[in-house]
């Protein structure tokens, strides 16, 4: 039982930590900022763990741009046509939920936080310009924050295709 509780990750260096801390900051700031000065959301919750990935785990499969980008498309556009067949139950956010991971491990386009937005269109009850914003442009947004901040920090992001 105390293996189970055991910290599987290696310690982070200083450096580390703080950098994913301040670039997920700097990411949701710059987000929150642009929202108050366009006509459209630009911010949803499941960003807050896309900037996780993007800064405590840039080299991650999960973390590359057309993962974030793409897994956050696929997901909400999965999330709106469930939405619009099937009123809220507990099957039908289920069943989209479940859809959209398959579909984006299908497409070699997972990304964990994208998970959850079926969940978000199931209580926001959006149209489909929801996935042009926040959703498209939220998610290009925080892939160039990312690379800008790792590129100025001297991080490797994204991978480069051997």
């Amino acid at each position: 039982m105390i293996k189970l509780l055991s910290p599987s990750l290696p310690r982070s260096n200083l450096r580390n930590v703080f950098l994913a801390g301040l670039g997920s900051f700097i990411a949701i700031a710059i987000l929150a900022l642009l929202a108050q000065n366009v006509p459209f959301a630009l911010l949803v919750a499941p960003f807050g763990a896309s900037c996780v990935l993007l800064f405590a785990a840039p080299s991650a499969p999960l973390s590359q741009p057309l993962n974030v980008i793409a897994g956050h498309l696929v997901a909400t556009l999965t999330g709106l046509a469930f939405h619009a067949f099937w009123a809220s139950s507990w099957w039908s956010v289920a069943l989209a939920v479940g859809c959209a991971t398959a579909f984006m491990v299908a497409l070699r386009v997972t990304h964990p936080p994208a998970g959850a937005d079926p969940l978000v269109v199931f209580a926001a009850d959006p149209g489909i310009g929801f996935l042009f914003a926040p959703v498209l442009a939220g998610s290009v947004i925080l892939v160039l924050v990312a690379m800008t901040f790792h590129r100025l920090n001297g991080t490797a992001y994204p991978n480069r295709i051997p």
